[in-house]
């Protein structure tokens, strides 16, 4: 019985109702266990053959869950039996350990080129909160690559005194912190989640004398672990396999950076020209384009770029006015720690997304011009992505880290699309190693030379059936009044598809009053023309008839990694940090 006090003084019991398990896993040990009391190991192998489609179970698998779930519930190191009862069965099917949605060991090919692959990437990963006032540090570095990012971006430039360097979001109320100490915590860090390549992307606004301090530090403070291409430019990427506990470089080479502040009048006399000709030129691909990606960045960014942003916006404190001309000498050990090379889009996007045969590179666009890329050049995007890297940055209004959608990305094949650890979903594939091989179809090309078409319309390749069971453990996870003070809660939950536009949907279950382990027993049916690219969005949310509806938990899976038949489904907070007991049981079926 659960007492709620209303009023100070007037008191409200509620009794709390034990929910029994839902009729589809009391059918299914009915019929496993062959109307017995006991589910014994071959009973059990069949139901995880039959239903949880594990083809490869084996009698020895079954004997091994069930003294595991035996061992937790009795808490006894010994059993005579090896058989399960509708309690053990329930509590295995709720063990997020011994029945996880999805896979949790790394199982994709890990041996093709890196540009074959989507790349767990975080965005201004030294900031503590938001991009105006936040401090800049190593935690939330550290946080990232435990969790498996494998881009850190770090923000360079120069302290006061113009002799070291510090990594702070430039033009802001920033606090800085010192290069030396994030590089420092990335070596120590970088593969505590994932033995595959951390990237570390530069936005460099330095001058020469402290990029050649920038290759020292980088150079003696991860020594072997360092990757450095043999090459200036490399004709293609190695894989993740060949690149373990391996550490990245990728920035834009220093001598494009000189000769981009030394063409800066050059341009903007260029651009008058332009302006004089556009009239003339009313089919060029510029026109079509409307504005080049510097341009964009100037006008809806507020000045924010990422290590790339240098390949849409030049600044004036990238060279120093004492050091007009570029020191070769100086800066070679700096260049030559570049294995992803960073390049300024010039000519149009429809130049820049031009394959090179002889070298790979990488690519940065807002959001906003990615969008206005896909509209125009949405293939080429495609093609360039087969080959080369394209990182998608949030615009520069999205102050507090807020969220966009990636698909759009996705769906182009870009592989580093920097948004927060909401969406973070899509890399808990592949057992969260934070590389997530693309699927074939980004990669293909026909005989007629012709790549995927992402505006096409497509027809439904599968069907997902969703049933959300019930759900538990929030009042081990809340305080009894988290969510009402005078009643248990009211939950709800919604299932949706996060994917490409015609996929894109969200459902919810009926509300149960006044209940901590509520039971929906719903099913819905989603289907779905990309669902490589699909993700399972969860929600939970109690209802508030007078406020707003308070959230209790979510979580988003990656559709084509989704383990088939009845599943512990664990929920995170909305930071990504994972509750600690708050779980649901859903089961998942393609029909």
């Amino acid at each position: 019985m659960g007492t709620y006090r209303m009023c100070g003084c007037f008191t409200r019991k509620f009794k709390v109702i034990e929910a029994g398990p839902p009729p589809d896993v009391k059918a299914a040990f009915d019929k496993y266990a062959e109307g017995g009391n006991q589910m014994t190991p071959e009973q059990l192998r069949r139901f995880l053959v039959e239903v949880q489609g594990q083809s490869g179970a084996t009698v020895a698998d079954a004997e091994a869950i069930a003294l595991q779930v035996l061992q937790k519930r009795h808490h006894m190191a010994k059993f005579r039996r090896h058989a399960l009862t509708i309690d053990d069965f329930c509590q295995y099917l709720f063990c997020e350990d011994l029945n996880p949605p999805i896979d949790t060991e790394v199982h994709h090919d890990m041996t093709a080129p890196l540009s074959h692959y989507f790349v767990f990437t975080g965005h201004n990963s030294y900031l503590t909160g938001n991009q105006l006032s936040s401090d800049c540090s190593d935690v939330p570095i550290i946080k990232a690559l435990k969790r498996g990012v494998r881009v850190v971006e770090l923000d360079l430039w120069p302290n006061f005194s113009k002799d070291d360097v510090h990594v702070l979001h430039g033009r802001t109320l920033t606090a800085p912190v010192e290069l030396i100490k994030c590089l420092r915590s990335i070596k120590e860090h970088a593969f505590s989640a994932s033995k595959y390549p951390v990237i570390i992307t530069l936005e460099d606004h330095l001058t020469t004398k402290l990029r050649a301090k920038v290759a020292q530090m980088v150079t003696e403070t991860f020594g072997k672990m360092l990757f450095c291409p043999e090459s200036e430019c490399l004709k293609e990427f190695p894989s993740p396999e060949d690149l373990k506990y391996r550490i990245i470089i990728s920035t834009k080479p220093p001598k494009e950076y000189l000769e981009a502040q030394i063409n800066k009048d050059k341009d903007k006399d260029k651009d008058k020209d332009k302006d004089k000709e556009k009239e003339k030129e009313k089919d060029s691909d510029d026109d079509v384009w409307g504005k080049e990606p510097a341009e964009l960045a100037a006008d809806q960014e507020d000045d924010k770029t990422d290590s790339d942003s240098c390949e849409n916006n030049q600044d004036d404190e990238d060279t120093d006015a004492s050091e007009p001309e570029f020191n070769s000498s100086r800066a070679v050990g700096y260049k030559s720690l570049i294995a992803i090379h960073a390049g300024k889009p010039t000519g149009g996007l429809k130049k820049a997304l031009k394959v090179d045969l002889d070298k790979v590179r990488r690519l940065s666009l807002s959001e906003q011009a990615l969008e206005k890329a896909t509209m125009s050049y949405g293939t080429d995007v495609v093609r360039f992505t087969q080959k080369n890297f394209l990182r998608i940055y949030p615009k520069g209004t999205r102050f507090n880290s807020s969220n966009y959608k990636p698909q759009i990305g996705w769906m182009h094949g870009a592989q580093m699309i920097a948004f927060n650890m909401q969406m973070h979903g899509m890399f808990r594939a592949n057992g969260g190693c934070g590389y997530v091989k693309k699927p074939d179809f980004l990669m293909n090309v026909d005989a007629n030379g012709h790549v995927f078409d992402p505006r096409a319309k497509l027809p439904v390749k599968k069907r997902l059936r969703v049933r959300v069971y019930m759900g538990d453990g929030w009042n081990l996870d809340f305080k009894k009044t988290h969510f009402d003070t005078y009643s248990p809660p009211d939950f709800y939950t919604k299932v949706g598809i996060a994917g490409v536009p015609a996929d894109e949907t969200m459902k919810k279950t009926k509300t149960k009053e006044d209940n901590w382990k509520p039971v929906w027993d719903e099913e819905f049916i989603f289907p779905l023309t990309v669902p490589e690219l699909a993700l399972l969005r969860v929600e939970v949310h109690e209802y508030d008839m007078s406020e707003k509806d308070d959230f209790a938990g979510q979580t988003c899976l990656p559709v084509s990694e989704l383990k088939q038949g009845i599943r512990t489904v664990p929920l995170f907070d909305r930071k990504g940090e994972k509750l600690n007991f708050s779980r649901l049981l859903m089961r998942f079926d393609f029909i």
